[in-house]
């Protein structure tokens, strides 16, 4: 096969289907009988200038795909395959890969240069490849090496900046690549290709240079060098420069006063007079330096460290001068931006950064902003007129309440009368802007939404909601939040009621809009129609909601008869669909609220459930997630009665807990077991074998996502509160299943949130899981579970000893060690005696402001306490 790599990566791309699927199977076929092989032929043939450009482009793919995966499992997998290739073939692989850097061919340059951070990624951390760096720099010190082997070796040092840890590079090593790339930026000495890749390794390093930017002088010289670097004569490095001056606001905020002066001149330029993509970059660097200072100020927030030298107030002492150059850029704006939710330009820059700038100073930015719109919003052109609107809603948020609500009250005819305008792009301007008064400022209270200027409201929302799609879109936001301000407001709930009706039809007509689907309005609509629901008064309006649900099931029935000949018609019949299953979620929970509504549901929970049953066979998991989550809530709110629909529905949860593809639906299907348990409590028994079964295999699959373990743990909890003393057939498999996930916890490294958060679900878990079997058990067969009490409480004290637990997980274990307490009594006397930890645990819950918690814990005290003196 190694004699014909060249063949088949040529025949892969061939535009022959039956020649391409052959020589991919051939492909395959290699790599799994010989994998070291199959790595080194495509080294190789990368590294080969006789062979075509096309095979040695797939070579490089293949290679670079063979070493890592967006996938966390599979990188895993990548990983452990690489590491164990004999190092013979693994340094003949580099050594080509190296090689390939001279390649006078740029694609084949910069695939090696791609594949050689992939290896360093994983040798690197291992201590391996330490000569990789020194071997890259040797390139960059050697007068005779050509212009493209040192752009394809700055173009490697960045990738492998980017894919590798700073904490596993040295200090000496670190100081060379900055010292080489900041030497590759020399105008005088380098040309554009060199400098540009240059300027992007250096974007990439800069995570490294934590030493560095704490040296007053090597930091003078990098930002120099930056600087200088953003008024280059090629756009393309002006705009990577400024790159690097955004990512240093990022990482090195607490070192930049020294340099403000400068780059405020630099930006300002920038934004007022260079290319876009250059210009746009330049806000982005005020936008960053607001996000770190919003973040200083929120971790100020409550403390008295409120004058924190960390925080400069850059953008406080630029306001001046910072503001007028943003209006500016809202004057830019391009004739179709509204068309294509995806436009980034000067505008939506400048706007976005305004209102950055809004939340990091508050009321200061007001005086220097209303000049602007009330010059602007009188004025004929539409340019003038959006750019007034734009700038108005951007500075919504940070400003007080107090400051801002005269100029709403004052301006808000006027916007409601530019919902007329002759220009979409006012209109569609002017609904954002309403819908972001609505969502920051409109609360029960009335201070700017009251009975006077209610119905001028509702008028001008229904009638431009039959505007163009993009402006209905906004306006179906506007409605959202305006029902949302009445949202847990008691009696002032039922001030939308007297519009109930009329919003309902509107909503329920624009989403049938035969340019509804392009546009996501259709989604919107059904998405403001569910909080309309959710925010309604009930019992008042259960009659129309009642009504809705029956125009709902009758539109998931319609969608049945839908002709399906394409993908395309058949990702829209999903889609609907799923939207359609949403909103019945929502009217079941939203009616379950009170007595008087709940006979809506219970009369209509057989029509309800045959349409489930019907969106099932439709097998899409896009559905399946929405109508999985409906009969959750359906099952919550029949109770026992849910009993009926099982054996027809049993089929399609399985189906669902089988997932491992599609890991959401596994998810929440899992979530689903739980409510159905809590719903037909024993009831739930002659199924619990099967799912019992599914769920074990589901913790015992590796390809399954790890997010989905911990609601399995939960979901046993559930099971065996449901089930009481029939769980003790399961202990068996379960137990050992939570103490391995227990003694997992507390190995897994937490280098980052994510992993952080994935530990905390874990054993959030665990502690749900025993409660629900301590609880089960409680009445019967309590005992069964006193061997595993030793190991339950040092694996609780373990977690109260972890600086990163977090209040979930603290609820779950003191809510545990209570039900530990009840269930197995006096059995625990010696066992609480020794382990005096749970003293502590306890008082530091009573000292946390949630009530719940430390209701939880009385209790918990109060269980132990009778242990004790027993």
């Amino acid at each position: 096969m190694a004699m014909e790599i060249t063949q088949a990566l040529l025949a892969a791309q061939s535009p022959d289907g039956q020649v391409r699927t052959a020589a991919e199977s051939n492909l395959k076929q290699f790599q799994e009988q010989n994998l070291p092989h199959f790595l080194l032929s495509l080294s190789a043939e990368l590294a080969n200038e006789q062979k075509p450009p096309e095979s040695r482009r797939l070579a490089g793919i293949l290679l670079k795909n063979s070493l890592d995966a967006k996938d966390s499992f599979r990188k895993e997998q990548l990983t452990k395959q690489w590491v164990a290739v004999d190092p013979t073939i693994k340094s003949q692989i580099k050594e080509a890969l190296l090689t390939t850097l001279a390649s006078p061919v740029s694609d084949a340059r910069s695939t090696a240069s791609q594949v050689i951070a992939k290896v360093a990624s994983i040798e690197i951390a291992r201590k391996e490849w330490q000569d990789l760096i020194g071997k890259l720099l040797a390139n960059m010190t050697t007068k005779e090496t050509p212009a493209s082997l040192k752009q394809a070796t700055l173009q490697s040092l960045g990738y492998v900046c980017e894919e590798v840890s700073p904490s596993d590079l040295e200090q000496d090593q670190v100081n060379a690549v900055l010292t080489a790339v900041v030497q590759g930026m020399n105008q005088a000495e380098h040309g554009f290709e060199v400098r540009l890749a240059a300027i992007r390794a250096l974007y990439n390093a800069l995570d490294f240079a934590q030493t560095n930017f704490e040296n007053e002088m090597e930091r003078n010289y990098i930002m120099k060098v930056v600087c200088e670097t953003a008024v280059s004569k090629e756009p393309e490095i002006r705009q990577a420069a400024f790159e690097c001056l955004v990512s240093v606001a990022s990482i090195y905020y607490g070192v930049l006063e020294p340099y403000m002066q400068t780059l405020f001149n630099l930006t300002a330029n920038a934004i007022r007079g260079d290319e876009e993509q250059v210009a746009l970059q330049a806000i982005e660097f005020w936008s960053t330096v607001c996000d770190e200072e919003i973040a200083i100020q929120e971790e100020c927030a409550g403390t008295d460290e409120g004058n924190s030298v960390l925080h400069f107030r850059f953008v406080e002492k630029a306001l001046h001068v910072l503001v007028p150059v943003l209006l500016e850029t809202l004057l830019k704006q391009e004739e179709d931006q509204d068309q294509d939710d995806g436009t980034w330009n000067l505008s939506m820059a400048g706007g976005t950064c305004l209102g950055l700038v809004a939340r990091t100073v508050g009321d200061a930015v007001v005086p220097l902003v209303m000049p602007f719109v009330q010059a602007n919003i009188t004025k004929s052109d539409w340019r003038s007129h959006e750019a007034a609107t734009f700038a108005f809603g951007s500075i919504l948020e940070g400003p007080s309440v107090e400051k801002l609500a005269p100029m709403v009250h004052n301006g808000l005819d006027f916007l409601l009368s530019a919902m007329k305008d002759p220009s979409s792009h006012v209109r569609d301007t002017t609904a954002w802007t309403l819908s972001r008064i609505f969502e920051i400022l409109h609360s029960p209270s009335g201070t700017i939404i009251d009975q006077s200027n209610l119905p001028k409201i509702m008028t001008v929302l229904l009638e431009s909601i039959r505007d163009v799609p993009n402006v209905a879109e906004k306006v179906c936001g506007a409605i959202y939040f305006l029902a949302q301000g009445y949202e847990d407001a008691g009696s002032a709930s039922s001030v939308l009621t007297p519009y109930l009706g009329n919003i309902i039809t509107a909503l329920l007509s624009t989403a049938d809009r035969a340019d509804a689907s392009s546009n996501r309005l259709c989604s919107s609509a059904y998405e403001t129609l569910n909080e309309v629901v959710r925010c309604s008064s009930i019992p008042e309006n259960t009659n129309m909601i009642g009504q809705l649900l029956h125009e709902i099931l009758k539109r998931l029935g319609q969608t049945m008869e839908m002709e399906i000949v394409s993908t395309d018609d058949k990702e829209r019949q999903s889609n609907l669909q799923a939207l359609l299953c949403g909103v019945i979620q929502v009217i079941t929970q939203t009616l379950n609220g009170s007595e008087e509504s709940l006979p809506v549901i219970l009369q209509s929970a057989d029509q309800m459930m045959v349409m489930f049953l019907r969106v099932f066979a439709c097998h899409s998991s896009t559905v399946h997630e929405e109508a999985m989550l409906a009969i959750g809530a359906l099952a919550y709110t029949t109770g026992q009665e849910f009993a009926k629909y099982m054996p027809e529905f049993y089929k399609y949860l399985e189906r669902g807990l089988q997932n491992f593809e599609e890991y959401q639906v596994c998810s929440i299907s899992v979530g689903v077991v739980g409510d159905i348990c809590r719903a037909m409590d024993d009831k739930v028994l002659p199924y619990c074998d099967g799912i019992m079964s599914v769920l074990l295999k589901d913790l015992s699959n590796a390809v399954l996502h790890r997010s989905v373990k911990p609601p399995i743990f939960s979901c046993f909890g559930d099971i065996a509160l449901a089930i009481g003393e029939h769980f003790e057939k399961y202990v068996p498999y379960v137990i050992p299943m939570l103490q391995g996930a227990a003694e997992l916890s507390t190995q897994i490294e937490c280098t980052d949130e994510d992993t952080e958060e994935y530990v905390n679900q874990l054993r959030r878990g665990i502690f749900e899981a025993y409660s629900g079997i301590l609880q089960g058990f409680k009445n019967a067969k309590a005992d069964l579970m006193l061997p595993h009490a030793g190991h339950l409480l040092q694996f609780t004290e373990a977690v109260f000893k972890d600086k990163n637990r977090d209040e979930g997980v603290t609820k779950a274990a003191v809510a545990m060690l209570g039900d530990l307490a009840d269930a197995l009594g006096p059995n625990l006397k010696l066992l609480f005696r020794d382990c005096t930890f749970h003293a502590e645990f306890l008082g530091e819950c009573f000292q946390s402001d949630d009530d719940q918690l430390r209701e939880t814990a009385t209790w918990t005290q109060g269980m132990i306490r009778r242990v004790l003196v027993s």
